[in-house]
C-alpha cells in the first residue's frame, strides 16, 4: 500500500468515526418526523413563579407579560418575576405598571443572563419562599406565548410527577423579517422537531434550548448556580448527569424574536460557540464517566449529551488539516507523484475515465480538492433535503413567512451551518468572549400570534405589528 493509500484510508477511518458516534441523530430525526408524545389533561392546577430576564428590553416585556395574563390559566396561580439586570432604560418601570414584581440589578462584572438569575432567585427566596411555588418558567424578554401554553406544559409537568424538566416548542415571531432570522427560526424548529421530538418520544433527555423551559422548585432551593456563557447547556449537562429527565411538551408553543443582523448574528453564535467550549472542557470528565459507571441507568441519554457537548466541528477540522500536512508530504514518500495529483489525481477507475472531464474527476478522483468537493455536496444536499422536510412538516405552524422565502431559507440552511466551523475555530482561539445583549424590538402581540388566520393573512398582520432591526 502505497503512502498516499495509507493517508486517505487513515483519514477516512477517522471521518467515519466522526460520522458514527452522530448515527442515532437520524434515528431520533426520523421517530421525531412522524411521533410526538402527548399528554392527558390534568385537573390539577399548579403554582408558577415566572422568570423574565430583561436587559433594556422596555421595547418587547410588555408583550410577554400580557401574554402570560391573558393565557388560559387561572391567574392567581401565576406570579410574574423581572429581573431588571444592567437596564438603563424603563424596562423596570414597564413591568411594574403591568403588575410584575420586578427587582433591579446592576453589577457590570455579572452580565450573563445566569446571574440575573441566581440575583433573581435570592430575591424570591428571600421575599417568597422559592418553595411556595410548584416550579419556575424560564422565559426571554422578548418571548410570547400561544394562549394554551401554561396548560400544555402543566399537564406535561403532573404527567412527569412534576419531577422533569419539561421545555416546550420554540417558534419564531418575525420568520419573515429577513433571511437572518428566517435562518435562526428553521434553527429552533429543527431542533424542536428532529431532536427534541424524537428523543421525549424514546425516552432519552433532550435539551433546553435558552428559554420555554419549566424545572421543578427544588431544583433552585439552594439558588441558581450557572452563570457561564451557555448556562443552558452547563444546565442540561447537569440534569442528565443527576435526573436524565428533560423532555419536550411539543404543543407548548411560545414565539421568539430572533437577530436580523448578520453581525449580531455571528457575535450571538460566536459567544454559544464558546459557551459550548466550557461546558465540553467542564463536564466531559463526567460525562465519560458515567458513560462506563455500571451504577449509570440512563447511560444512552449521557452518551447522547456527551455528543453533543463535544466540539465536533474543531476535531473534523484538525482531520482535515493532518489530511492536507499528510499529503503534502506524498511527493516524498510516492516517488514520482507530483502535487498537481495530491490536489487533481486522475480517477480511480476506467468508468470514472469514460465521463466528461469535470465529472469524472469530481466522482473519482482521489485528489484533495474533489474529495472535499464531494464532502461538501453530501452535506449540502442533505441538509437542503432536511430544510425542506421541516418546511413542510411544520407548514400549519410557521406563519409570516411566503412560499419564496422558504426556497431561499433551505437553499442558504446548508452554509447556514456550515459557518459554524470559522465560528468554532475562532472561538477555541478566543481569549475572550463577552455577553452582549441582543437588541429586541419587534411589537408582534399575543393576539397575532394566536389569531387563526391563513399564513398569508399572518404574515401581513405581523409585518405590520413587527418593527424590524
Amino acid at each position: 500500500m502505497t503512502y498516499t493509500n495509507i493517508v486517505i484510508v487513515s483519514t477516512n477511518i477517522l471521518f467515519a468515526v466522526m460520522a458514527l458516534l452522530f448515527l442515532h441523530f437520524l434515528f431520533f430525526a426520523f421517530v421525531g418526523l412522524f411521533f410526538k408524545t402527548s399528554y392527558p389533561k390534568a385537573e390539577e392546577k399548579l403554582k408558577y413563579g415566572l422568570i423574565i430576564p430583561a436587559r433594556n428590553e422596555e421595547a418587547v416585556v410588555s408583550g410577554l407579560i400580557e401574554s402570560m395574563q391573558k393565557n388560559n390559566y387561572p391567574q392567581d396561580k401565576l406570579h410574574i418575576f423581572v429581573i431588571a439586570h444592567n437596564c438603563t432604560d424603563n424596562t423596570a418601570k414597564v413591568a411594574r405598571e403591568l403588575g410584575a414584581t420586578v427587582y433591579e440589578y446592576t453589577n457590570h462584572d455579572e452580565n450573563t443572563m445566569g446571574f440575573a438569575f441566581k440575583h433573581l432567585f435570592s430575591c424570591i427566596e428571600r421575599d417568597y419562599g422559592t418553595q411556595n411555588y410548584d416550579g419556575f418558567f424560564i422565559f426571554n424578554a422578548d418571548n410570547v406565548l400561544d394562549k394554551d401554553y401554561f396548560s400544555r406544559m402543566n399537564d406535561a409537568f403532573i404527567y412527569y410527577d412534576r419531577n422533569a424538566v419539561v421545555t416546550s416548542f420554540r417558534n419564531t415571531k418575525n420568520w419573515g423579517s429577513n433571511l437572518i432570522s428566517g435562518l435562526y427560526g428553521l434553527y429552533f424548529v429543527t431542533g424542536c422537531r428532529l431532536e427534541c421530538r424524537g428523543r421525549t418520544f424514546l425516552g432519552c433527555a433532550t435539551r433546553v434550548q435558552g428559554t420555554g423551559y419549566l424545572i421543578n422548585s427544588k431544583i433552585v432551593k439552594d439558588g441558581w448556580p450557572y452563570v457561564t456563557l451557555a448556562e443552558d447547556w452547563e444546565f442540561t449537562a447537569d440534569r442528565v448527569l443527576l435526573t436524565n429527565t428533560i423532555r419536550i411538551c411539543d404543543d407548548a408553543v411560545f414565539y421568539d424574536e430572533q437577530p436580523t443582523s448578520f453581525r449580531i448574528m455571528w457575535r450571538q453564535r460566536l459567544r454559544w460557540s464558546k459557551g459550548h467550549l466550557i461546558v465540553f472542557y467542564t463536564r466531559i470528565k463526567e460525562l465519560l464517566h458515567d458513560i462506563f459507571s455500571k451504577k449509570t441507568v440512563n447511560r444512552g441519554s449521557v452518551y447522547d449529551i456527551m455528543v453533543n457537548v463535544l466540539p465536533s466541528t474543531l476535531f473534523v477540522f484538525a482531520i482535515q488539516i493532518v489530511q492536507f500536512v499528510l499529503m503534502m508530504l506524498a511527493p516524498v514518500f510516492d516517488h514520482g507523484m507530483t502535487y498537481k495529483e495530491v490536489f487533481f489525481a486522475k480517477p480511480v477507475s476506467d468508468f470514472f475515465l469514460n465521463m466528461p472531464a469535470f465529472w469524472a474527476y469530481f466522482l473519482g478522483s482521489k485528489g484533495l480538492v474533489f474529495r472535499w468537493l464531494r464532502a461538501m455536496s453530501v452535506f449540502y444536499i442533505i441538509t437542503l433535503l432536511g430544510a425542506i422536510v421541516v418546511f413542510i412538516a411544520e407548514r400549519k405552524r410557521i406563519k409570516g413567512i411566503s412560499l419564496w422565502r422558504k426556497v431561499l431559507i433551505s437553499v442558504l440552511w446548508p452554509l447556514f451551518l456550515l459557518i459554524q466551523f470559522i465560528i468554532d475555530v475562532q472561538a477555541f482561539c478566543s481569549t475572550e468572549v463577552k455577553w452582549e445583549p441582543i437588541p429586541h424590538n419587534d411589537q408582534t402581540s399575543f393576539e397575532n400570534v394566536n389569531q387563526d388566520e391563513p399564513a398569508e393573512q399572518v404574515d401581513k398582520s405581523i409585518s405590520s405589528a413587527g418593527q424590524t432591526q
